[in-house]
């Protein structure tokens, strides 16, 4: 499909865009291009979409089921019981519900780890977006579940070329504390030999750390360090606990971090995401909204803000993260965490593309573009979203929406009183 949006802002200046099969062939003050779809830009500017560095998706049935809840008893005794009772058309209504949250914030690419790895594929693909997904690897350093799960993940990794260009395989090892040594050290093999990224939950909680001391003499960023499961194909989220060293560990062997702010703070994380530390040690991250159970949202622009406010907080540093480098982290740096190519909106380019609604009072007087939308604004500003050259949002309209969220709600309530 070609696309022409007219009379869009962008970089300050009203421009027309012409995309040709999701690449931008022409950048112009005025494009006279046909084309099989014309949007009309006037009043929006022009964005590369945002990428949603961790979701668990289909946890949007759980969306204020268990809040104010400490940790543990959240996921024992509320979370894990119902993710028991999950089947695979749950995940897909849940998926999908996500797919449309994420797309009403202008997200059009999430890395995602959860149950029944082919229902959310198939909602990712249904939606048509992009998601990096990963089944919950989780054998409990039982061996025989290990070779169950080892056979499990090759099977889906065989079957995930159906789903492309949409959906890309990748690992999804819980934690250290749930996945043995064994079964990590065949992911690292397995990873090496297809190149296949894997997605990690990392040092997120104190008892985490407790455990690693404990089983392995060392903090979980050593130990994963000594199995040689550090490189660029890792992606650790959370980060909370990280030390110095840690940092120079994972800044070493080029690893990458997700930081998940909000599930963060509302779950009450013992310490914040040390934004110095990984930012000296040059480690590239991106941000994530975790799941609806633990952030209730699937907003990044939100995300960003709390990122970028409790970077200058706990550094008592106003310029920490500004605006216009959190905007970036959260497109171009993650873009190039997931291999997506030039994330810019540039001829010759093919990202993603989001369309902001700039009639509105948070961006009056509109001094910086960037500044409002780190600081100002948040997913509800966006109007139109374009994803692989296919416009999938226009005039926030996503089309079957209103049976995605009666399936969905009809699912979550049954889920509970099962």
């Amino acid at each position: 499909m070609n696309i022409l949006i007219k009379n869009v802002l962008l970089n300050g200046s009203a421009t027309d865009i012409f995309i040709e099969n999701g690449t931008i062939r022409e950048i112009s003050p005025q494009c006279s291009r046909g084309a099989d779809k014309v949007i009309d830009g006037s009043g929006k500017a022009a964005l590369t979409s945002l990428i949603n560095g961790h979701t668990h998706a289909a946890m949007t049935l759980f969306r204020g089921f268990a809040d104010d809840m400490p940790l543990k008893s959240w996921l024992e005794d509320k979370i894990w019981v119902l993710e028991k009772k999950l089947t695979p058309d749950d995940v897909y209504w849940g998926a999908r519900l996500a797919c449309l949250e994420m797309i009403k914030n202008g997200i059009t690419v999430f890395n995602d780890m959860y149950w029944h790895w082919e229902a959310t594929a198939r909602a990712v693909r249904d939606m048509n977006i992009r998601g990096f997904i990963s089944a919950v690897f989780i054998d409990m350093f039982d061996n025989a579940e290990g070779r169950e799960q080892i056979a499990r993940n090759r099977d889906l990794y065989a079957r995930s070329r159906e789903y492309a260009p949409h959906v890309t395989f990748t690992f999804g090892p819980h934690a250290i504390y749930t996945v043995s040594r064994e079964s990590l050290e065949w992911m690292r093999d397995f990873s090496a030999e297809n190149d296949i990224l894997i997605h990690m939950h990392l040092s997120e909680t104190e008892n985490e750390s407790v455990f690693s001391r404990k089983t392995y003499g060392t903090s979980p960023t050593a130990f994963l360090d000594s199995l040689g499961i550090l490189s660029g194909r890792f992606i650790g989220c959370h980060g909370c606990m990280l030390d110095e060293n840690d940092a120079a560990i994972l800044g070493s062997r080029g690893a990458r971090l997700v930081h998940v702010p909000v599930s963060n703070l509302k779950l009450a994380a013992e310490k914040i995401f040390p934004h110095r530390l990984v930012q000296e040690a040059g480690i590239p991250y991106c941000f994530g909204t975790d799941g609806c159970a633990s952030n209730n949202h699937l907003d990044i622009l939100e995300t960003m803000k709390f990122a970028s406010l409790l970077a200058k907080f706990s550094s008592s540093d106003p310029t920490m993260l500004p605006a216009r480098q959190t905007f970036e982290m959260g497109t171009r740096t993650a873009a190039d965490i997931f291999r997506l190519g030039r994330w810019s909106i540039e001829e010759g380019s093919s990202p993603d593309i989001m369309l902001i609604d700039l009639d509105r009072p948070e961006f009056v007087p509109n001094f910086e573009l960037y500044s409002d939308m780190v600081y100002a604004t948040n997913g509800s500003a966006v109007d139109t979203v374009i994803c692989r050259g296919e416009v999938v949002m226009e005039g926030r309209i996503v089309p079957g929406e209103e049976e995605i969220m009666a399936r969905a709600g009809e699912i979550a309530r049954d889920l509970v009183k099962r």
